[in-house]
């Protein structure tokens, strides 16, 4: 087995709190459900085509613009205005950092690996998240989906990832809390954790550093 040289981790939900309380934060301030959210950005799509979410995630569309076309499309499906200007407020008010995983990095870097970020995100929030840890201290590289134009599966955005890292497939590692996007990654041959919570990743990251 080749050894590791390089581990490419996501942003949201390995080195936060899991979005899914962000998302319940959100839940419980607005009164809108998370099934609600889903169904409007399903009917977006069958509409026009291309999914809103993919779109603003890939900055071919604007924050505005994504929460005004899921604010209507809302206020039609549940009967009340919803407005979803609070929205990132209340997304990043409930985030925080998970230090443990962003210690354990850093002494991932202290070890000699190279580091990276590999992240599906919202071309304004990077200066929110981008606060929420030592970004330069600690990656080499940040490859974010809203400034390069394409997203996690997408096999372009790893294959980047790696060209900056300067290592191929088989010397990186990349962990992440969505299955589909280590699946995408390993179709490319890069080892891959599923990240589920803190002490699982990090075995898991150890086991596979220690394979050679």
């Amino acid at each position: 087995m080749i050894a590791i040289q390089a581990v490419i981790s996501d942003f949201g939900g390995v080195l936060t709190s899991p979005l899914l309380d962000s998302f319940g934060a959100f839940e419980r301030s607005s009164g809108i459900k998370g099934e609600e959210l889903g169904n409007a950005i399903g009917a977006i799509c069958a509409r026009g085509g291309e999914n809103p979410l993919f779109e603003l995630e890939t900055g071919r569309m604007t924050e505005a613009e994504f929460l005004s076309q899921l604010g209507d499309e809302l206020t039609a499906a549940v009967g009340r205005e919803v407005h979803l200007r609070s929205f990132t407020e209340t997304f990043f008010a409930e985030l925080q950092p998970n230090e443990r995983m962003i210690d354990y990095m850093r002494r991932l870097k202290g070890r000699g690996r190279r580091l990276a970020i590999c992240t599906n995100n919202v071309r304004e929030w990077e200066a929110r998240w981008r606060a929420m840890l030592p970004i330069d201290e600690i990656f080499d590289t940040v490859v974010d989906s809203a400034f390069v134009g394409m997203r996690k599966p997408d096999p372009e955005i790893y294959r980047l990832t790696l060209e900056r890292l300067g290592v191929p497939a088989a010397q990186a590692l990349f962990i992440d809390d969505v299955e589909l996007n280590c699946e995408g990654a390993r179709e490319l041959g890069i080892r891959s954790v599923w990240f589920r919570e803190t002490e699982q990743a990090i075995a898991e990251i150890e086991a596979a550093l220690a394979e050679n």
